[in-house]
């Protein structure tokens, strides 16, 4: 590699390089961002300054190790949800915008239905913890719940808590059963949904380095769906609000099964900002 003296040198031969390799070249700039400790306007403003040859061979590492696939998520170890800086690993999904909008919809349906009360609320698969700990940010008066399956899962969803000053009581277990026995006002999940069969067509950097117990899922990726929406009408109260993200084929399946658990409930699927089915709420009155 040529010699690189400035910021905006190393930023543009970068970019490059990844479009050269199919990836966005848009992780040059959040890669060069988290080598230099600057914000956005923070690295606008440093492009005449000079980087160092140590910063330019660490910031180069990161970008070879993300042609491989790495998720640039992985290589910075955060990611931005909801307005808030949470920790990702190898243990956890990378949290996505259209979970924003889960929580975004949740919140109207609480304030909807839920205005006086002091509500009890149960994150079904938390991974790094995205939706429990926004809810709790949220409604700071909530008590939160968070079960997950891996316990380095939970151990970074902890973390995250603890550094967002969230007081979530996290429990392990397998679906419904960290959560039995107890009455809930809201239960959220973004479960495994995708096919086996999808396997193939992800992209390398979910197939390979995202963990498999929180992607894929046994019948067409509806397995959990079905298994909770069975379990639910024993844990609910009412009023009660269940929130679901899907996969974008999935919404007639998922609504029918809350419709079989519900039958006087209001059930809709709705669409994520890129005009895909990606959530399915029921409000039981």
């Amino acid at each position: 590699m040529t010699k690189l003296k400035y910021v905006y040198e190393a930023l543009k031969r970068a970019s490059s390089y990844l479009e050269e390799n199919g990836r966005e070249e848009g992780a040059a700039r959040v890669l060069l961002q988290h080598q230099l400790g600057l914000s956005y306007s923070g690295l606008m403003a440093s492009m005449r300054d000079e980087i160092t040859e140590a910063q330019l061979e660490s910031f180069w590492t990161n970008i070879e190790l993300h042609t491989k696939g790495i998720p640039v998520q992985h290589l910075t170890g955060t990611e931005e949800f909801y307005g808030r800086q949470f920790r990702v690993n190898a243990d956890v999904l990378i949290p996505r915008p259209e979970t924003e909008e889960l929580i975004e919809e949740t919140l109207q349906l609480i304030e909807r239905h839920m205005l006086t009360k002091e509500i009890a609320i149960a994150d079904i698969g938390t991974g790094s913890g995205v939706i429990a700990i926004t809810m709790k940010c949220e409604l700071p008066q909530a008590q939160v719940t968070a079960t997950d399956i891996s316990e380095p899962a939970l151990q970074t969803a902890m973390q995250n808590a603890e550094e967002l000053n969230a007081e979530i009581d996290f429990r392990l277990g397998d679906v419904t059963k960290p959560i039995e026995n107890q009455k809930w006002d809201v239960i959220l999940s973004n479960p495994p949904y995708i096919a086996y069969a999808e396997a193939p067509g992800l992209s390398d950097s979910v197939r390979d380095f995202e963990p498999h117990h929180a992607l894929f899922a046994d019948n067409e990726g509806l397995a959990l769906y079905e298994k909770m929406a069975k379990q639910f009408p024993e844990l609910l109260n009412k009023p009660g609000i269940i929130g679901f993200e899907i996969g974008y084929q999935q919404g007639a399946a998922v609504e029918k099964m809350l419709k079989r658990a519900f039958p006087t409930a209001l059930i809709y699927c709705k669409k994520d900002i890129n005009k895909n089915d990606r959530m399915v709420f029921a409000v039981i009155e």
